[in-house]
């Protein structure tokens, strides 16, 4: 049953410059994760299994791969209000400009919003990975009779200051709200937290970015166009005059906001009992493929998620996410590495015919390790790629390296022979 009561906003984020080259030709929600994901599956699913299934996925950036998969993917009854609709940044006669923050994003696409019925406004960001249920929280938000309620998450010294901080009373009524702090205010900041939480140094309670706002002030906040952000300007301003409230959360939560993030996120799922847990109720949905099952011949597997359809003679994968319809070769060696796959195959035909040297996937006796190869890359025979530390950041025509993880541009060919 659909609650018609809440419309969900998912912001699709800007340019994604510090998941680059991930985000070179395609929008951030729209970056392939855990196999056989993207990103925008992730808020998604967890709206539609909190039966919040009215969405609006607000983009600007290479929105095409965006708009492909979701038309592909949700596909509600004809019968029913559901809808995902994407909404990229358009010129009207209100603004001839691009978003330039997460409010001025809500702001110029209000006239879409409000063309529906609803009396909250859930707005989630597109690059998160948890599990969360959204009915809780509304009904927490209703319970406090408040007029914003903010998810929380505590955090460690470490992590504080990359996020914006806030404090509560004993009611979790938001009294006050930094963006960001500096290292030496953060004495000041500690707040209440689990014992669960103390234990681990968590006593810093984090905005994650996951707002409900009451339908007449969102429209009333949104009248301002000098604010052009939630966590720096509308939430600072808003908890004097309304009330804000602090929703806790203490289950898995990563941002997905760099290289390093999003590398460990997916190897994390190959852990023995994953944080970002998989294998639950909690679907997580995407595309439906016809893929046959995956062909794995005399391959060791240690700790590995392997999709559909692929076709692997590796002698061993250890710690890895290998993507759909990936192939790898005989004798090679994948450790520590996300695979994303590939958008198609290529027959023993097509590649004799075309004289392909370098076929899709991962060719013979490679060594492959600390890497993440985008869709549809060719790493050829006898290639070595051995990430880590010892690499210095660099950018190459056909790979990119950051904080020592070999990042494999999509599409990209690396020759037989390279050593990197």
């Amino acid at each position: 049953m659909i609650n018609n009561s809440v419309l969900s906003i998912i912001l699709g984020g800007g340019q994604g410059s510090r998941l680059y080259p991930l985000t070179a030709d395609r929008s951030k929600p729209a970056v392939p994760i855990a196999g056989k994901y993207r990103l925008v599956d992730i808020p998604i699913s967890n709206c539609i299994n909190s039966n919040i299934k009215r969405m609006y996925v607000l983009t600007q950036f290479n929105s095409a791969s965006l708009n492909q998969h979701i038309k592909n993917t949700y596909h509600f009854s004809f019968f029913s209000q559901a809808f995902v609709d994407v909404l990229a940044a358009e010129q009207t006669m209100q603004s001839d400009k691009w978003f330039q923050g997460t409010a001025d994003a809500v702001r110029q696409s209000m006239h879409h919003f409000l063309q529906n019925e609803f009396e909250y406004a859930l707005i989630l960001s597109g690059d998160q990975l948890y599990n969360m249920d959204f009915q809780h929280m509304i009904e927490k938000h209703k319970e406090s009779n408040a007029e914003i309620s903010i998810a929380t998450y505590p955090v460690t010294a470490k992590e504080a200051t990359g996020f914006g901080l806030l404090k509560t009373n004993e009611e979790n009524t938001i009294t006050s709200f930094i963006e960001k702090p500096d290292e030496s205010l953060l004495p000041d900041w500690t707040s209440d937290v689990s014992d669960e939480m103390k234990k681990d140094g968590r006593n810093y309670l984090a905005s994650m970015g996951i707002y409900i706002f009451n339908r007449e002030l969102l429209v009333e906040l949104m009248k301002n166009p000098d604010t052009i952000d939630f966590g720096k300007e509308i939430i600072p301003n808003a908890i004097h005059d309304h009330k804000t409230v602090s929703y806790q959360y203490e289950g898995y939560w990563t941002d997905i906001g760099t290289i390093q993030s999003f590398f460990e996120a997916n190897l994390g799922l190959t852990d023995d009992i994953p944080k970002f847990n998989l294998y639950d109720d909690n679907r997580i949905y995407t595309r439906a493929r016809i893929l046959p099952t995956s062909k794995i011949s005399g391959t060791l597997l240690n700790k590995a998620v392997i999709s559909d359809g692929c076709i692997i003679h590796a002698d061993k994968i250890e710690r890895s996410v290998i993507g759909v319809r990936s192939r790898i070769g005989k004798n090679s060696v994948v450790t520590n590495t996300y695979m994303m796959g590939n958008d198609s195959y290529e027959s023993l035909e097509y590649i004799e015919n075309n004289k392909i040297e370098n076929v899709l996937g991962i060719g013979d006796r490679c060594n492959i390790n600390n890497c993440i190869l985008d869709k549809n890359s060719r790493i050829g025979d006898d290639v070595t790629i051995n990430g880590g530390d010892h690499l210095e950041d660099t950018e190459k025509d056909n790979y990119i390296i950051k904080d020592g993880i070999v990042v494999v541009r999509k599409g990209a060919t690396i020759p037989k022979g390279t050593i990197i």
